[in-house]
Parts: C-alpha cells; sequence; structure tokens
C-alpha cells in the first residue's frame, strides 16, 4: 500500500512497517524524513487513529523513532539469521516498558458511526513503546515469529510477515519487488529469443 512520503503498511506488523521506513530495494531510503513524515507514519500505521492531535511532533521525536526503527531492523533480522544481541533486546524492553500505552476512548461521530480517539495529546514515550511492544509480541509467539520472511526482491532489506495461504509469499510487495522480479524476468526471456 503507498501513502504520503513513500511510506508502506504492507510489512504486515506496525513495528515492520517502521522498520521499513529505511528500508526497500535495491538501496535504503530515508522516509521520516520530518515531523509531517512521522505523524503520517502514525496515523497510517494505526498507532494513533485519524485526527489524532500531532502538533507536538518534532524533530526530537523523529530521531527517536528512527532509534527504534534501527534497533527493529537490527532485532528482527538479527532473529531471522539466528540470535539478536542480548543488548539490543535490553534495549527492546526498555522502550517497551517506557511508558504505558495510550489511553484510546470510543466515541461516536457525527455520521453516528464510532471512532476511536486519544484521551490526551500523545506523548511520544508512550507511542514508541506502543510499538516496541508491537516488536516484542512479535518476537516471542513462535507461530507469528515463524511467519517472519525475508524479501527476495534483489537488494531489498525488508522483513515482512507471510500470512498467505501456503506461506509461499516471497516479496514484500507484489506491487514493488514481485513486479520488478517479473519485468527483470521478461526482459531477460526477452533478451534471449532471435
Amino acid at each position: 500500500m503507498a501513502a504520503p512520503y513513500g511510506l508502506r503498511f504492507d510489512c504486515g506488523r506496525t513495528s515492520l512497517d517502521l522498520a521499513a521506513t529505511a528500508g526497500g530495494a535495491a538501496f535504503a531510503v530515508e522516509r521520516l524524513t520530518d515531523p509531517g513524515a512521522l505523524a503520517a507514519w502514525l496515523v497510517g500505521a494505526g498507532v494513533v487513529p485519524p485526527g489524532a492531535p500531532l502538533d507536538a511532533v518534532d524533530a526530537h521525536w523523529v530521531a527517536r523513532f528512527r532509534a527504534l526503527r534501527d534497533l527493529l531492523a537490527r532485532t528482527v533480522r538479527a532473529e531471522l539469521l539466528g540470535r539478536a544481541a542480548a543488548s539490543d533486546l535490553t534495549l527492546l524492553n526498555a522502550a517497551a516498558g517506557a511508558a504505558p500505552p495510550p489511553a484510546v476512548q470510543v466515541v461516536r461521530g457525527p455520521d453516528g458511526a464510532l471512532a476511536g480517539i486519544l484521551a490526551g495529546p500523545p506523548d511520544c514515550a508512550a507511542l514508541l513503546a506502543a510499538v516496541a511492544r508491537d516488536a516484542v509480541a512479535l518476537l516471542t509467539d513462535p507461530a507469528v515469529r515463524g511467519q517472519l520472511r525475508q524479501c527476495a526482491g534483489e537488494g531489498c532489506t525488508l522483513v515482512y510477515l507471510d500470512t498467505s495461504r501456503g506461506r509461499r509469499r516471497r516479496w514484500c510487495s507484489s506491487e514493488v519487488c514481485g513486479n520488478r522480479a517479473r519485468v527483470a524476468r521478461h526482459r531477460r526471456r526477452a533478451g534471449r529469443t532471435p
């Protein structure tokens, strides 16, 4: 799924979607470039409900989310290859326990539909903790952890959850890496045909 700032929300978990803000095919691209990009990610990833007051998001928040993102990417990739460093797990646990989760309340909107709103302005530490808790849940659930896959796209660094039937998904995104692979395969075949 494409979104403003080139953000993607197709990795299957909030923590993996945060890691995807610097990964991708062929080279790393920084997508958390400014407070606006972070605010768009927070809403798009469902960390805060649409319409949440994000006026406090600033460069300091961006730096803290980038640091968590780097920790998540490093930890998840290390676990895929065998074992994450104990120091990274300690940092992840500290982030997860740093603040209580943001309180979300249900309200009825003008159209009569129920919607979630934050009980108060979001706190950076609470939002970081919510994402870190998602990573802890991901890494400690054997069934979910068994669905982690590294994208097979050439040069792609993204990790995603393979929830497809038969667990045969190869790419982080069929539209992105999958399409690149199909185009490359077509060009190779077309180049061999007289």
